[in-house]
This record gives structure tokens, sequence and C-alpha cells, in this order.
């Protein structure tokens, strides 16, 4: 199967989380539990070391040993995007090599916070992109982490350079003019997916956006919602999402939303510790019963609206 990322590409690729045991080390078993859960889920792809992997937080051969166990058990059945962000070239480069070697769909990259001007950011990419060959890469614009603002004209240039760049993920915050300005400019047409923890969703899908690329402790949500607009019925995907909304926006509150998720996923049996390495947050007992009740919310307003998901009670 050729699971190589192209223009096409569309739906949900889900933000993988690492999970660890609790006292810290790479649960291989859950990466097993968790890869299934999300094919189970129906996603479209599965990207792994990403911000909300916690990425930032392995050694240089943690990241191996991830990579190595989800492309394992995925064994070619959805494209695995890679995330490479790294502050030097050269190990970004020499990973992208690695996950590519190893059958990796594409390779997903965000700027350093260094480059500030356009032609700074763009001599950024050039420099990167020129050393990657082949690989299909996935361009990230998040401002709001990265600090680097990455306008319409730089992204359609970089676009138009380098034909290997075949995805877009759009996380600007706000951003939804910035999102249908590139949409509607001219030139190569690529794959544009979301971020944002699903925040904005529906308004990115009726402004054109392909699917989304981010997390959520209910992943089947974002699947059924990207699908209903794919077939046009976007009142139906707006009132599935209502359900979820207030879940949603809880676990994607700044900092404790990775601990919120992981809990979330940990209830639903995806994997056995909720455990969220330092330095970061820890649930007190408030915010367990705070997720008891908006989980609880959630179930029941599933039932009353009869909406047939597959849901595992907490």
């Amino acid at each position: 199967m050729n699971n190589k990322l192209d223009e096409s590409a569309s739906g949900v690729f889900v933000i993988a989380v690492t999970p660890f045991t609790d006292n810290g080390r790479i649960d291989e078993a859950s990466i097993d539990r968790v890869v299934e859960f999300y094919l189970e889920k129906g996603v479209a792809g599965i990207t792994v070391l990403g911000m909300m992997g916690e990425a930032h937080k392995l050694t240089s051969d943690e990241s191996r040993l991830v990579l190595d166990r989800y492309m394992k058990r995925v064994n070619g059945r959805v494209p695995v995007v890679v995330g490479v962000s790294a502050a030097g070239t050269d190990p970004l480069v020499q990973f992208a090599d690695e996950a590519m070697g190893q059958g990796a769909a594409g390779v997903m990259l965000a700027p350093v916070p260094t480059v500030r001007t356009e032609e700074q950011i763009y001599g950024y990419f050039s420099d990167v992109l020129d050393r990657l060959g082949d690989a299909p890469v996935v361009l990230q614009d998040f401002p709001l982490v990265t600090n680097v603002n990455i306008s319409v004209g730089t992204i359609r240039r970089i676009v138009d350079r380098y034909p290997n760049v075949v995805m877009f993920k759009h996380e600007d915050w706000p951003g939804h003019n910035k999102l249908s300005r590139l949409i509607g400019a001219e030139g190569r047409k690529i794959s544009i997916l979301v971020g944002n923890g699903g925040l904005y969703l529906p308004q990115e899908l009726r402004r054109g956006a392909h699917g989304a690329m981010t997390g959520f402790a209910y992943p089947e949500m974002l699947v059924d919602v990207c699908a209903h607009f794919a077939r046009g019925e976007v009142e139906q995907g707006e009132d599935l999402y209502d359900i979820y909304l207030p879940l949603l926006r809880h676990e994607a509150m700044p900092v404790i939303g990775i601990a919120l998720r992981k809990e979330m996923l940990r209830r639903r049996g995806a994997i056995a510790s909720a455990h969220v390495r330092s330095p970061g947050p820890r649930l007190n007992a408030e915010d367990h019963r705070e997720l008891d009740w908006l989980n609880g919310r959630l179930l029941r307003r599933l039932a009353q609206s009869g909406a047939s998901l597959a849901l595992a009670a907490p």
C-alpha cells in the first residue's frame, strides 16, 4: 500500500499522544492500544511526535523508539505523518530521513522561533526543503507557539517553489480570514487541515478546509463532523459538534489540556496511564470531578440525541 502523502489528503489526521507509564517511561503496549483505538474511530491518518505528542520532552533515542513502535503497529493501514521540527537543521534532516525510511507518509515542519522577516522565514524553509529531497512535507503554521507569523504570500511562495510541500496545517488564531485567502489564492492547490484542538472546526470546514489535524479524546466526533461536511450535510455536522463542544473546549485549555486529554483516553481504555512528562500539569481531585461531570453530560446528550456512536463510559 502506497501511503505517501499528497495534495488530495482529507479527513482527520489525529495528533497521537505519546503514552508513558506512571513512572514516566515510554509505554509501548499503550502505543499499540491507542493505534487500534484511533483506527477504530475512523481516522484517515495518524500524526506522531507533534507538539501535543510531547515530542519536545523526549530524548533522541526515545523519539526513535516511539516512531518505530507506531510505524510497526500501524503497519501501512493509514498514512503516518511524523513531526520532525528541531532547533538544528542537521538533526531535523537526519530524523526526517529515518522516518521516511521506515515508511512514513510525510514529515511535518514548523519554523524555528528565531526567524522573523518574510525573507528569513522563506530562507529557513528553503534551506530545509532543499535537503529533504522528495519527502512529502506538511508545513505547520502555529504562531501562538512558534511566535513566527507567516504571511499568505510567503506560504504561496514556498508551495509554488517546492512541489513536495503537499499539505498545510493551519493553526493561526484568529485565522479564518487567512485561511480563506490561502484557499482562494492562485497557484498550486494543496491539502489544508486545521488544528487548534478542533475549536473552530465547523467554521474552518465551511471556509473550505479539507479536514483536521488535531487531537481530542473523542476522535470519532472529528471524523464524523468532517464526513458530514464532505457530504454537504452542514447542519448535521454543526449539531453533532455542538454536543461535544463543552468537553472539547475544556480539553483545549492551555497547559492543562494535554493532561485532560490523556485522562479521558485512559478512561476510554486507549492508554494505561494519563502521565504527562515534567514539566507538565497534574490533575487534582476537583479537576477529576469536573471531567466526570462534563463527560457524563456528553454521554447523556448523545443518548438524548439518538447519536449512534459506540462510546465507552468512564
